[in-house]
């Protein structure tokens, strides 16, 4: 797990209160101290992660200083250095997912030296900016504050073989012509070992024009593919909606492609992991291996983890393009992960709550989900004893669920009346009353989970509409999604009845881009859906080649990605290069990983 064993500095700033002197009194660790450090990074002390704790490292805290303070944990240690380790310590074992530590009299009297501190995986994830990670092994004092140092994730890639970006423009048609005729030659004659090295935007260094055009190509093809490519002129471009899908979409190596490929998927991936405990490692095992996985990805003790990794991963690759989403929108379980990307919920929080729902689906008999080309009232007839419209997706798109027996049942007689019946993977019967008991016992353990506001829309599917702030804090609402329909149709309905808006599906199989060419405002192109990832399960390339081809549809409908973030997946490997095959290929486990 690369990064997870880590602690990120993401800011450090020295303070100096009191007057200006040559002769400074050392700074006393009281109530009002511990105030000014809560601001000392310009934020209000609301907008920190609800988890945030204050760690003191002073020689003589005040001892009126309370264990509690701003409605945050203060905790005191006797020394700078110790607080810093207290604070490393406590980001790892789950005390505490932000840290703010401020170190007395360091480095002098009078100073106090205050660090915002998270773990190393979700700053990278988060974008964050990295001074670097503290290195705890190469001092013995541990009063001292420990050195930083540099943040260490992947290498250089180098492959002409692997599918790059790239994107031009200009002011207008005659100039994109001009642009496109000054590349050519140049990717024709360019030796391919420096066509990963190319800039991602040609003109560089100038204001994109509307006149755009983009390219997803390996180096033999670069000139041709280029020649090709159609010039779109781009107008104001439609605000971003994510949207994520849920079980049912998911396969073996989903997003595989990515990982270990893709710097911020990559470390959003394995902190997700990182939260799962023992069973993170397996989760991945099971995910990576070339062989049999010892728990099929249907099954639900990997399909709900999976499946809000890949998810959560693929949104956070996305924002860290520095295309910022005006909306979000998940289906069934997908909608936790809606919920974590709009601040509802903090990650190691939203984890908690998947595992739950996965060691309490565990215990309900056997089910399963069913895909029929129907609408909702067409089939309420058909529903016998916990078999229950499971979702209502599109039109003629609708989703049952149940116990095995009476769902089979069902599907028998539907299809016997000439409808069109496909069973949805997925081995328990959610959304169902069948999983009843499971939601009872979910809600409870929820009832410890500190809940927020989103601070992004969220469009929730099990209300059709805007998540309203009672909802988001209720842990009955979030239970209750285990047995309650999902009216995706009428979430989307919402969305795209707010604006004209770009759909991005960040999860597997392309199910809600489907769901949502179908709506009349995709259809009149109003708003446009776009996949992240292949349609079905294929290679590596495929998975990093699909994802390119969506970046390329926003450079087209006017959004202006970070092309060094963007250019991170043909020229970074969590792996050093080798000097035989694919030298930043996803890492692969034999099947007999544990």
């Amino acid at each position: 797990m690369a990064l997870t064993a880590d602690s990120a500095v993401i800011r450090r700033l020295m303070v100096r209160p009191g007057p200006a002197g040559e002769d400074r009194a050392p700074v006393p660790a009281s109530a009002a101290a511990v105030s000014a450090v809560l601001r000392a990074f310009g934020r209000s002390p609301r907008d920190l992660p609800v988890r945030t704790v204050v760690y003191v490292g002073a020689h003589a805290p005040d001892p009126g200083l309370a264990p509690e303070h701003e409605g945050f944990t203060v905790r005191a240690a006797s020394a700078p250095g110790r607080a810093l380790r207290l604070a490393h310590q406590e980001l790892h074992d789950g005390s505490a997912d932000f840290a703010i530590v401020a170190g007395f009299d360091e480095p002098e009297a009078g100073t106090i030296t205050v660090y915002a501190v998270k773990r190393a995986a979700e700053a990278v994830a988060d974008g964050d900016t990295v001074l670097g990670t503290l290195d705890l092994t190469h001092t013995a004092d541990h009063d001292a504050a420990p050195g930083l140092k540099a943040l260490r994730h992947g290498h250089r890639a180098t492959d002409p073989d692997r599918h790059r970006l790239l994107l031009w423009s200009g002011r207008d048609e005659k100039d994109e012509q001009r642009v496109r005729g000054e590349l050519l030659p140049l990717l024709s004659n360019l030796h391919r070992e420096g066509f990963p090295a190319l800039p991602t935007v040609v003109p560089c260094g100038t204001e994109p024009g509307p006149v755009r055009g983009a390219a997803v190509t390996v180096a033999a093809l670069s000139a041709a593919t280029v020649h090709r490519a159609a010039a779109v002129t781009t107008r104001r471009p439609r605000p971003v909606a994510l949207l994520f899908p849920g079980q049912g979409s998911q396969h073996h190596a989903m997003a595989a492609g990515l990982y270990g490929r893709e710097p911020v998927f990559t470390a959003a991936f394995d902190a997700v992991l990182s939260h799962m405990g023992d069973e993170g490692p397996r989760i991945r095992a099971d995910w990576l291996t070339d062989g049999r996985p010892r728990i099929p990805v249907d099954d639900v003790r990997r399909a709900q983890p999976l499946l809000f990794a890949v998810d959560y991963a693929l949104g956070r690759m996305v924002i860290g393009w520095g295309v910022r989403p005006t909306a979000v929108l998940g289906h069934s379980a997908g909608e936790l992960v809606a919920a974590t990307i709009a601040g509802a919920v903090a990650l190691p929080d939203a984890v908690a709550m998947v595992m739950e729902r996965v060691r309490q689906a565990v215990r309900i008999p056997s089910g399963g989900m069913l895909a029929v080309a129907a609408d909702e009232r067409r089939l309420r007839p058909y529903l016998v004893g916990d078999v229950a419209i499971a979702a209502v997706n599109a039109n003629q798109q609708t989703m049952l669920a149940g116990p095995s027996e009476p769902l089979a049942e069902v599907a028998e007689r539907l299809r016997a009346d000439g409808l069109t019946v496909v069973a949805v993977p997925a081995t328990s019967p959610f959304h169902s009353p069948a999983m009843a008991p499971a939601s009872e016992a979910v809600e409870a353990a929820y009832r410890d989970i500190p809940l927020r506001p989103p601070t992004l829309p969220l469009y929730s599917g099990y209300t059709g509409e805007l998540l309203r702030p009672e909802e988001a804090l209720s842990p009955r609402f979030w239970a209750r999604q285990i047995t309650d329909t999902v009216y995706f149709k009428q979430a989307l309905e919402s969305l795209l009845a707010a604006d004209d808006m770009l759909l991005i599906e960040a999860g597997p199989r392309q199910t809600l881009t489907a769901f949502a060419r179908r709506h009349r405002a995709v259809r009149l192109g109003a708003g446009a859906a776009v996949p992240l990832l292949p349609g079905r399960p294929g290679t590596a390339e495929a998975d990093r080649q699909s994802v390119l081809t969506a970046a390329a549809r926003l450079w087209t409908e006017g959004h202006v990605p970070d092309p060094v973030a963007l250019s991170a997946l043909w020229t970074w490997t969590a792996t050093p290069p080798t000097r035989h095959g694919d030298a930043g290929s996803a890492p692969r486990l034999a099947s007999t990983a544990s």
